[in-house]
């Protein structure tokens, strides 16, 4: 069942991002942690104890997400959070070079022909410092990369220290919220403060971190969550997020 949440100025709706997020029109900013395609099998008794990599199965996260919610006609910048296998997907889906003048990060990792969608992207990366020790006969995942693109005129935002490529924070476990895959706050504050524009759409809010970053940066907020559990969380979140600032 659909429904929708106001909480001053900001909106959230339960319900289908694929069918909600196309009616709400331009926001300035799509920040989106959608389900990643990868393997999420193995982890032995670390696994069993733990429960977040078989959460993320029974909540479908590791099902990968259909490109076409990410539009440059209705945004002027995207954030997408990706698994390192996706993207060599993503990355020519949403942005491609038109002079030459390439990412020197994509050229290293081989993104030189781009498809053209947004103007310019950059490939950044969340550094784990306490990476789950399940590796699958492959390194740690103590890297998690994300895709920041945009139009012209949305380019990144915030002084010198703002402007790096990598944020180091440690993971939130899953107990925290409820949830497998909550980021942590010093991640979506660095990405909020690098998208231009007042309003901030996640068509995938999960427990509402994107929200709760927006919120405390002054900025409007819509996010967008099926999971009544997990919006339920985010209202919460939100909500205290509103009325600390409100009273501050």
């Amino acid at each position: 069942m659909n429904s929708t949440v106001t909480i001053g100025p900001h909106r959230l709706y339960l319900g289908d991002a694929y069918a909600i997020r196309p009616t709400l029109g331009w926001m300035d900013a799509d920040i989106m942690d959608p389900p990643y395609a990868f393997n999420n099998s193995g982890g032995g008794g670390f696994r069993k104890a733990r429960g977040a990599s078989d959460q993320i199965v029974s909540e479908k996260l590791d099902r990968g997400f259909d490109h076409a919610i990410i539009d440059p006609a209705r945004s002027g910048s995207v954030v997408v959070f990706c698994h390192q296998d996706q993207i060599d997907n993503l990355v020519p889906a949403i942005t491609e070079d038109e002079s030459g003048d390439v990412d020197a990060l994509l050229v290293a990792d081989m993104f030189a022909a781009l498809r053209r969608k947004y103007h310019r992207a950059a490939l950044l990366v969340w550094v784990k410092p306490n990476p789950s020790p399940m590796a699958n006969k492959h390194y740690l995942a103590d890297l998690e990369p994300y895709v920041h693109a945009w139009n012209k005129g949305w380019h990144p935002q915030g002084d010198h220290h703002d402007k790096h490529r990598h944020i180091t924070a440690g993971s939130v476990q899953s107990k925290v919220y409820g949830h497998p895959t909550v980021k942590p706050e010093a991640v979506m504050n660095k990405i909020v403060a690098n998208v231009a524009g007042e309003t901030i759409c996640d068509p995938f809010m999960g427990t509402g971190s994107t929200g709760v970053a927006a919120i405390r940066a002054g900025r409007i907020f819509t996010g967008i969550e099926h999971n009544p559990k997990h919006f339920e969380t985010a209202v919460r979140r939100i909500t205290s997020a509103y009325e600390e600032r409100a009273a501050a």
